[in-house]
């Protein structure tokens, strides 16, 4: 297994906005993901009182949880981390590794959004995140997580412009997909208001969902639903997955 702090370097390297946390919190701000796992907590654990937050990033989500939860957030990125102790004080935000971290409580509600499971490529690896979600489980805590269940196979290039704190830049984004491995990787071209560009190379694990429910099980978690948002089943290439812990 990679070292985490080599690991933190290499993600943080591949992403623009992992570089510049503050961008991130601002093309990152009509985020729903929060509201979502609200809306799932509300509907499966409304009693839930605790939560943890693993792959929190800047806390951008875990700010609004905070007004329904005793949150705690966790990320790899020093940097992320850094940016979230700046912006939002009042959180807990922890540096650590969650394939590795083990904080030694169990709590109500444990999450893992923004795709942050699908930076984990080895299965081995996924294992031993499923086994840190456990750790951090009681019989009945809630796991919510968001993740890619397809991948994206169009070709050609998409653009779009993002509002940065420093002017508008416009971004070029392309995908590839390779099967054997279950890897899409996104090529984004960042053309920013300065003049200078960027590239990010940003590979995700796609966990098909009857993998994810496997990987659910191994860990003692019995899924409850999966669901994308559109109200019309599975349609989309992300997807919520709610699951519940069920060991002793």
């Amino acid at each position: 297994m990679t070292s985490p702090d080599t690991e933190a370097e290499h993600v943080e390297a591949t992403n623009i906005l992992y570089r510049d946390p503050a961008l991130y919190d601002v093309v990152q701000s009509d985020s729903t993901s929060a509201g979502m796992c609200q809306t799932l907590i509300e509907l499966h654990r409304p009693d839930a009182r605790t939560l943890i937050d693993f792959g929190c990033g800047t806390g951008r989500d875990l700010e609004i949880l905070a007004k329904h939860f005793e949150c705690i957030g966790v990320d790899l990125q020093p940097g992320m981390v850094d940016h979230a102790h700046q912006a939002r004080p009042e959180l807990d935000i922890r540096t650590g590794d969650m394939r590795t971290v083990r904080l030694g409580q169990r709590m109500d509600v444990v999450t893992c959004m923004g795709n942050s499971l699908a930076y984990v490529h080895d299965n081995n690896e996924i294992d031993q995140v499923f086994a840190t979600f456990a750790a951090h489980a009681q019989p009945g805590t809630l796991l919510v997580l968001c993740s890619p269940i397809a991948p994206i196979t169009r070709t050609e290039p998409t653009t779009a412009t993002v509002d940065t704190p420093r002017g508008r830049a416009t971004v070029t984004i392309r995908h590839e997909w390779d099967l054997r491995t279950q890897i899409n990787t996104m090529h984004r071209h960042w053309a920013l208001p300065s003049g200078a560009e960027a590239r990010d190379e940003i590979r995700r694990r796609v966990l098909f969902p009857r993998e994810l429910e496997r990987y659910a099980e191994g860990a003692g978690f019995k899924v409850l639903d999966m669901l994308d948002g559109t109200g019309e089943g599975l349609t989309g290439s992300t997807a919520y997955t709610v699951a519940r812990y069920t060991r002793q």
